[in-house]
């Protein structure tokens, strides 16, 4: 699965239909409690749209379909991933207290099919995809979209979430999901797949293990250490982005590929050979990267981490992610094996307090950034590493064309992501498009591709 800007994308023309999900009649929905992230998210959004400085933003995916194809066994594949999740299902409200929600029954939720016409060309396609993922409201159900685009001899199906009921792994469970029952539907059958973990009961566990979390909790010690070296709660991008204090800019959002993969076998090698892993060797070279073009000896940064596990929460849609901060040492001089040494022990370090939730350190710890109204104060050093290899579905991502999209309309900041696919290493990049930040962003992606070259070849930054 490749995570690329939709905009970059050539898709076939074709005519356009959405499926539509809807509230049929029934009794009033059973009250659920909902995740911290969620509750985090809904109220962003709900102070931002108060202060009229709405936060355009979605993540979307999009994958092929052979044809020609039953439209109506492709609407009730649609209809039966919704109907499968609970969090797809769940609407939100604020009252007093923290954010609940309500949660339809499968049956109280239905489809109605929208005719969106006939997309002429490929800009066609792209504008009106586009333009559709963007109409997710984060405040209003369903916080989902669905639907296709239907040739003759193929369809490009497509959905996007709100980033409450999704993260990026979420994106390659609904491509199966979605393809899996088509193909069921399609052969008159019903289908079979893994019983997917409540996102809701995710929730309620989460906030049962954390219902006494305090200031002066030891729990949060490891954060408070770490903010003693930063100077805040959030690690700031040491490099610079040409970006004024407070001001919003155009986002730039590309992707490029970093290593092949062959090249991706040969930084296995180099990373086993000094006891390490490849997402700890991607993590040394890019805290190696970001100091070649003039950041700190000590890489620090906010890493996400996955809360899915391998059980039943593997095949669940939601936002599965907790975020957790991380440094090491990585001094001019300092050979591989020593830079993976550290951080294999901050990794070790990092899981003793995997539990104790990132929003919650962040509203016990830093409360005034808390309060504000945007995510990030400012642009924080980020690290996150997906192995698209190893998702439901993975063995059907070429064949499907799998894509992820992520999309910002405005950005003061710089993220990427990296992603291994059965191709190869590749990053994916959105920042603000400023001079300056196309420079800074150019020059460490291409000082990232040579470092992890070298490693490849012969185990040496």
């Amino acid at each position: 699965m490749i995570q690329v800007n939709v905009e970059d994308v050539e898709f076939a023309p074709g005519h356009v239909y959405e499926w539509r999900m809807a509230v049929a009649e029934g009794d009033a929905p059973p009250s659920g409690v909902t995740s911290f992230n969620q509750e985090k998210h809904f109220s962003v959004a709900q102070e931002a749209r108060a202060a009229d400085d709405p936060l355009a933003m979605y993540i979307a995916a999009t994958f092929e379909l052979p044809g020609p194809v039953d439209r109506e066994a492709l609407g009730a594949a649609l209809l039966y991933f919704v109907r499968r999740h609970d969090v797809l299902r769940s609407t939100f409200q604020q009252l007093v207290g923290a954010l609940s929600c309500d949660v339809l029954a499968p049956d109280q939720v239905e489809s109605r099919t929208i005719d969106h016409g006939y997309a002429h060309s490929s800009d066609e396609v792209r504008d009106l995809l586009h333009a559709t993922f963007q109409g997710v409201d984060p405040l209003v159900w369903p916080m989902i979209r669905l639907g296709a685009v239907v040739r003759d001899d193929s369809a490009t199906v497509w959905f996007t979430c709100d980033h409450a009921v999704a993260d990026g792994l979420a994106m390659p469970i609904g491509v199966h999901d979605i393809a899996e029952a088509y193909l069921a539907y399609a052969d008159g059958r019903h289908p079979e797949l893994a019983e997917p973990g409540s996102y809701l009961a995710f929730s309620h566990e989460q906030r049962d293990r954390n219902a006494a979390l305090h200031v002066d909790d030891p729990r949060l010690d490891r954060w408070k250490a770490f903010m003693a070296g930063a100077g805040s709660f959030f690690p700031r991008f040491p490099l610079d982005m040409g970006v004024e204090p407070g001001r919003m800019y155009p986002a730039v959002n590309e992707t490029t590929s970093l290593l092949t993969a062959e090249e991706m076998k040969g930084l296995e090698t180099a990373c086993q050979d000094v006891g390490g892993k490849i997402h700890m060797g991607l993590l040394a070279a890019v805290g190696v990267a970001v100091r070649k073009e003039g950041g700190p000896d000590v890489h620090r940064s906010l890493m996400p981490v996955s809360d899915r596990g391998s059980g039943p929460y593997a095949h669940s849609m939601g936002w599965f992610v907790n975020t957790m901060p991380i440094a090491f040492r990585v001094g001019e001089g300092r050979s591989f094996g020593a830079v993976m040494d550290d951080v294999r022990a901050a990794l070790d370090d990092m899981r003793q307090h995997i539990d104790v939730p990132f929003v919650r350190a962040w509203e016990l710890l830093a409360p005034d950034e808390y309060c504000a109204h945007h995510y990030w104060p400012y642009s924080v050093n980020w690290f996150s590493y997906l192995d698209f290899r190893r998702s439901p579905g993975a063995e059907s991502h070429l064949a499907r064309d799998a894509r992820m999209h992520v999309w910002m309309e405005g950005s003061y900041w710089y993220s990427f992501w990296l992603f291994r696919t059965d191709t190869g290493l590749h990053m994916n990049s959105i920042y603000a498009g400023t001079d300056r930040a196309k420079e800074t962003a150019h020059a460490l992606e291409g000082t990232l591709r040579r470092t992890l070259r070298n490693l490849a070849g012969d185990g040496v930054f």
